[in-house]
């Protein structure tokens, strides 16, 4: 079957292999635009979708979705992280299946208990319950949420990192590797039905990662922990709103109390290689300028 010219927007790619497209969404995020880069680089057939993209979606906009979904064989989805983010996705869910989607891979997170008291996330559910063959990837933090998300690296820039995770750990993770799980369970067979835990190779507490962005950028970076409620008020006087001030006090108490504190097997499992370090993903970071200083002290 060859691809139809209508499934080719301005932000498809076209190759010489018969193909259906591959349906990105939040491809301008941390991990879509990684998922169709690779996905490009393996010449698939790419459509990214988002709300500002050449392809418009919306997840409050059910006007939006059909487009997406012409012609497409699978899907990388990132739900819409509102109150009714689990309807959306169950809604969506269906009409892809009803439309010839295969495959659906959910960037979820790892395991947290919900209101109700489920050990799965709302829009878990609606996935495997679609009727398509479906993949869970849930992983750890990004490495990337000190390089790409505004608040966290203009702290990093600013030379004082303020959480209030305390002391705790994570096995903090590249997007990069979390895109390379997710295309292969995109485009591979096997990965159907399968959850998938992904972190990094090690525990990294916040005091070790501000010292190697400080070795790497020959610049002086500290964290500073705060007890939730003045991180709240910190975090609102830097223009942060206050509900999401909320949730970052939520995701960093996870950390505070170790709550993901163990290492995950999924890379490996997919990949069959190693997750990526920390340091490497540093020394790259710093290279580019993202910190300022002197850039990739410690490249080899």
């Amino acid at each position: 079957m060859t691809t139809r010219k209508n499934d080719t927007t301005a932000d498809d790619t076209t190759t010489g292999t018969a193909a259906k497209p591959i349906l990105v969404l939040g491809s301008t995020g941390k991990t879509g635009s990684r998922v169709a880069a690779q996905l490009r680089q393996r010449g698939h057939v790419v459509r990214g979708a988002s709300r500002k993209g050449p392809v418009a979606f919306d997840w409050t906009d059910e006007n939006t979705w059909e487009r997406t979904l012409e012609g497409v064989g699978a899907a990388y989805l990132v739900d819409s992280q509102l109150p009714g983010a689990a309807e959306s996705m169950r809604s969506f869910g269906k009409l892809a299946v009803a439309r010839g989607v295969e495959r659906l891979v959910l960037l979820s997170a790892r395991d947290w208990v919900v209101p109700d008291g489920e050990e799965k996330l709302p829009c878990e559910r609606a996935v495997r319950e679609s009727g398509a063959q479906w993949t869970i990837l849930k992983p750890s933090w990004f490495f990337q949420n000190f390089s790409e998300d505004p608040f966290i690296t203009g702290q990093v820039q600013g030379g004082e990192l303020v959480m209030s995770a305390g002391d705790g750990v994570e096995p903090f993770i590249d997007a990069e590797d979390i895109a390379a799980v997710a295309v292969a369970a995109l485009t591979e067979e096997g990965h159907g039905g399968q959850a998938y835990e992904l972190s990094g190779p090690r525990l990294l507490s916040l005091d070790s990662v501000v010292g190697e962005i400080a070795r790497a950028t020959g610049r002086a970076v500290t964290y500073r922990p705060l007890p939730a409620d003045e991180f709240a008020a910190y975090a609102v006087a830097q223009h942060v709103p206050q509900e999401f001030a909320g949730l970052l006090n939520l995701l960093y108490g996870w950390i505070a109390e170790g709550r993901f504190a163990t290492l995950a097997d999924g890379v490996q499992r997919v990949l069959g290689r190693e997750p990526r370090d920390f340091a490497d993903y540093v020394r790259t970071a710093a290279a580019s300028g993202v910190w300022g200083g002197g850039g990739g002290v410690e490249r080899p």
